[in-house]
């Protein structure tokens, strides 16, 4: 665990956390607070209620800052008492101080809803498509967007209805441009992310640009199986390791009911579907090809989500109070970020999943000790992977913990 603190460190998490303005109590302060709960996250720890696991693990309280973590009751009642202005801050500080060192020139983003089910007693949830249950049920949507690039999440949203659902892809926009002071470039989502209307009011914002899929119906279909062959063009994706490297496109304008002007389609076909699949862009400088190409990276925002469900459990969650879960949804980003630092840090680790990063790196025992000189002093116990950890000289700086009193950390190695 306390190979994360050089990050929260350099980041200053205590002033991240104390202008998010989150609740505290003398014993208790927020920064504290939200390390205990951020702790659970970091340790694969799929409920609040398992925090009673490491009650008596010293170590752990003092990564917290704490002489131990608190029990489940606090930590389950805490995400009550905040309130959604809390989690956008708390988002608007870390995005802004991670950027510079993992995405700090991001212009492309992938946009996704994930539905959490409730598995309680009867509730006055909205229903909403669960994809592993295979029907609709009460439950909460969420929404993320994520840096292309570094797969590193940078906003989220559980305090959603499904009237504000069309809606996020522009909250994005204006979530980043308060923050950086320009629109992101580029966005790439399906086709149940937003509206034709949204689409229109994005394509109003000429420096922003964006890839969606159309819904393929007959009468489109039939249009484009009657069209003659001269209207198709031929390319290659010569991405490695891809099956599908031959596709054939007719790039065209068109008028979509709700959309103001014409947008273009480019209808793809060699892609491995039985019809063509229709990708809306109002950007009308990129080549087909490059399009189709960027677009598939937007399967990095389902891997990860998966990621988060799989790892950080977000879907162990059966509350029916939504910033319940909002707050769990922020601490979700904040743990993916420290992975993905994390896994950056380690020389030929840059894309491991955060699973694989625990297992190998974090999932190790040893002894921490106070030492004088105002020293922490972390030993690691051996393993086959700690040379690794040696030559990333996470703490080449010696960084001060603000919340441990400005102790000095140093790693140890058996």
């Amino acid at each position: 665990m306390f190979l994360f603190l050089p990050l929260l460190a350099q980041m200053r998490f205590d002033q991240i956390v104390t202008a998010a303005d989150y609740p505290g109590t003398q014993m208790i302060p927020a920064v504290n607070a939200l390390l205990s709960l951020l702790t659970l996250k970091l340790l694969d720890k799929e409920r609040l209620s398992h925090i009673d696991d490491f009650n008596c693990d010293e170590a752990l309280g003092l990564f917290a800052g704490l002489n131990i973590l608190p029990k489940k009751s606090y930590a389950t009642q805490y995400s009550y008492q905040t309130i959604r202005d809390n989690q956008v801050r708390l988002l608007e500080r870390w995005v802004k101080k991670l950027s510079p060192l993992l995405f700090p020139d991001a212009d492309s983003f992938s946009l996704d809803f994930h539905v959490i089910g409730h598995r309680g007693d009867e509730t006055d949830l909205e229903n909403h498509f669960q994809p592993l249950r295979g029907k609709a049920g009460p439950s909460l949507l969420t929404f993320f967007a994520m840096e292309q690039k570094s797969k590193v999440f940078c906003y989220s949203n559980a305090n959603l209805t499904r009237v504000q659902q069309s809606g996020q892809a522009v909250c994005f926009i204006d979530f980043w441009r308060k923050l950086m002071g320009k629109n992101p470039q580029w966005l790439y989502f399906d086709s149940k992310l937003t509206t034709y209307e949204e689409l229109s009011i994005i394509a109003q914002k000429k420096d922003v640009s964006f890839v969606t899929i159309r819904r393929r119906g007959s009468n489109i279909l039939k249009r484009l199986e009657n069209l003659p062959a001269s209207a198709w063009h031929d390319a290659v994706i010569d991405i490695p390791k891809r099956r599908h490297q031959k596709i054939r496109y007719v790039d065209e304008l068109i008028k979509l009911s709700g959309y103001e002007g014409q947008i273009r389609q480019v209808a793809v076909t060699g892609l491995g579907r039985k019809h063509a699949t229709l990708f809306l862009t109002n950007n009308v400088k990129i080549t087909a090809r490059d399009l189709v190409t960027n677009y598939a990276r937007r399967n990095g925002i389902e891997d990860a989500l998966g990621t988060s469900v799989n790892f950080f459990h977000q879907d162990c969650l059966s509350s029916e109070v939504r910033l319940n879960v909002d707050l769990d949804t922020v601490l979700t980003v904040l743990a993916n970020g420290c992975y993905r630092w994390l896994a950056h840090q380690l020389h030929g680790f840059d894309l491991s999943k955060p699973k694989a990063v625990y297992r190998k790196f974090v999932e190790t025992s040893g002894a921490v000790e106070i030492a004088p000189g105002n020293r922490l002093i972390v030993y690691l116990d051996r393993r086959s992977h700690n040379p690794i950890l040696r030559e990333a000289n996470l703490t080449k700086d010696h960084p001060k913990i603000p919340w441990l009193g400005n102790l000095k950390l140093e790693f140890v190695f058996s």
